[in-house]
Protein backbone atom coordinates (compact mmCIF):
# COMPACT_ATOMS: atom_id res chain seq x y z
CA UNK A 1 0.00 0.00 0.00
CA UNK A 2 1.14 3.10 -1.03
CA UNK A 3 1.80 5.54 2.46
CA UNK A 4 -0.58 9.17 1.68
CA UNK A 5 0.40 11.51 4.56
CA UNK A 6 1.08 11.44 8.42
CA UNK A 7 -0.40 12.65 11.42
CA UNK A 8 1.33 13.78 14.81
CA UNK A 9 0.60 14.93 18.14
CA UNK A 10 2.17 17.89 18.52
CA UNK A 11 0.68 18.48 22.22
CA UNK A 12 2.72 15.39 23.57
CA UNK A 13 5.62 14.59 21.12
CA UNK A 14 7.76 16.82 18.64
CA UNK A 15 7.49 16.75 14.96
CA UNK A 16 9.25 13.30 13.99
CA UNK A 17 11.24 13.59 10.60
CA UNK A 18 9.84 12.76 7.64
CA UNK A 19 9.79 13.02 4.30
CA UNK A 20 5.98 12.48 4.05
CA UNK A 21 3.53 15.71 4.28
CA UNK A 22 3.13 16.00 8.09
CA UNK A 23 -0.29 17.43 9.80
CA UNK A 24 -0.63 18.14 13.63
CA UNK A 25 -3.62 16.98 14.96
CA UNK A 26 -6.42 18.63 16.84
CA UNK A 27 -9.15 18.04 18.83
CA UNK A 28 -11.75 18.31 16.07
CA UNK A 29 -10.31 16.23 13.80
CA UNK A 30 -12.40 12.75 13.06
CA UNK A 31 -11.93 9.81 10.59
CA UNK A 32 -15.67 8.96 9.00
CA UNK A 33 -16.00 5.30 9.16
CA UNK A 34 -19.84 5.61 8.64
CA UNK A 35 -20.04 2.99 5.31
CA UNK A 36 -23.15 4.50 3.87
CA UNK A 37 -21.86 8.46 4.20
CA UNK A 38 -20.69 10.36 1.29
CA UNK A 39 -17.13 11.13 3.83
CA UNK A 40 -16.51 7.74 4.18
CA UNK A 41 -13.15 7.01 4.25
CA UNK A 42 -12.31 10.49 4.52
CA UNK A 43 -11.32 12.88 7.35
CA UNK A 44 -13.56 15.14 8.78
CA UNK A 45 -14.29 18.06 11.47
CA UNK A 46 -16.39 17.97 14.68
CA UNK A 47 -19.25 18.20 15.18
CA UNK A 48 -20.03 15.17 12.81
CA UNK A 49 -22.64 12.78 13.52
CA UNK A 50 -22.18 9.89 11.71
CA UNK A 51 -19.96 7.27 13.16
CA UNK A 52 -16.22 7.98 13.23
CA UNK A 53 -13.05 7.76 14.77
CA UNK A 54 -11.20 10.35 16.77
CA UNK A 55 -7.56 11.00 15.20
CA UNK A 56 -6.09 12.50 18.36
CA UNK A 57 -6.69 10.02 20.88
CA UNK A 58 -6.67 9.56 24.29
CA UNK A 59 -3.93 6.75 24.55
CA UNK A 60 -1.09 6.91 22.27
CA UNK A 61 -1.59 4.58 19.34
CA UNK A 62 -2.29 7.85 16.72
CA UNK A 63 0.46 10.24 18.37
CA UNK A 64 2.18 9.06 14.83
CA UNK A 65 -0.57 7.94 12.48
CA UNK A 66 0.52 7.60 8.79
CA UNK A 67 -2.49 7.24 6.40
CA UNK A 68 -1.90 4.43 3.92
CA UNK A 69 -3.83 4.56 0.40
CA UNK A 70 -6.29 1.48 1.21
CA UNK A 71 -9.76 2.02 -0.17
CA UNK A 72 -8.96 6.04 -0.30
CA UNK A 73 -8.52 6.98 -4.23
CA UNK A 74 -11.52 4.44 -5.66
CA UNK A 75 -13.17 4.10 -2.80
CA UNK A 76 -15.86 0.84 -1.81
CA UNK A 77 -18.23 1.05 0.47
CA UNK A 78 -17.53 -1.58 3.15
CA UNK A 79 -13.67 -2.36 2.16
CA UNK A 80 -12.25 -0.61 5.03
CA UNK A 81 -12.04 2.78 6.74
CA UNK A 82 -9.32 4.17 8.98
CA UNK A 83 -6.46 1.75 8.09
CA UNK A 84 -3.56 3.21 8.86
CA UNK A 85 0.28 2.75 10.19
CA UNK A 86 0.20 3.70 13.77
CA UNK A 87 1.45 2.97 17.13
CA UNK A 88 1.19 -0.31 18.74
CA UNK A 89 -0.44 -0.68 21.71
CA UNK A 90 1.24 -2.47 24.91
CA UNK A 91 1.49 -5.71 24.39
CA UNK A 92 0.74 -5.60 20.55
CA UNK A 93 -2.96 -6.71 20.87
CA UNK A 94 -4.48 -6.69 17.62
CA UNK A 95 -5.63 -3.90 15.66
CA UNK A 96 -8.80 -3.27 13.64
CA UNK A 97 -7.05 -3.74 10.15
CA UNK A 98 -4.27 -1.56 10.58
CA UNK A 99 -0.44 -1.95 10.47
CA UNK A 100 1.07 -0.97 14.41
CA UNK A 101 5.20 -0.72 15.65
CA UNK A 102 6.59 0.72 18.41
CA UNK A 103 7.10 4.24 18.70
CA UNK A 104 10.58 3.38 18.35
CA UNK A 105 10.36 2.05 15.76
CA UNK A 106 8.46 4.29 13.88
CA UNK A 107 10.76 6.95 14.32
CA UNK A 108 13.39 4.93 12.89
CA UNK A 109 11.33 4.27 10.00
CA UNK A 110 9.89 7.93 9.66
CA UNK A 111 12.89 9.45 7.91
CA UNK A 112 13.05 7.19 5.03
CA UNK A 113 9.65 7.13 3.89
CA UNK A 114 7.68 8.88 1.70
CA UNK A 115 4.89 9.09 -1.12
CA UNK A 116 7.05 6.52 -2.87
CA UNK A 117 7.21 4.14 -0.06
CA UNK A 118 5.16 0.67 -0.45
CA UNK A 119 4.22 -0.97 2.43
CA UNK A 120 3.83 -4.44 1.86
CA UNK A 121 1.56 -6.63 3.97
CA UNK A 122 2.60 -10.77 4.47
Amino acid sequence: MPLLYAYHRGDRIKPPQTQLRLQRTRGDMLWCDANGHPNYNRPVRAPFKASHERIERVDELYDICVVMDWNMRMRKRGCGSAIFFHIARPGFTPTEGCVAIRHRDMCRLLPHLDRRTILQVL
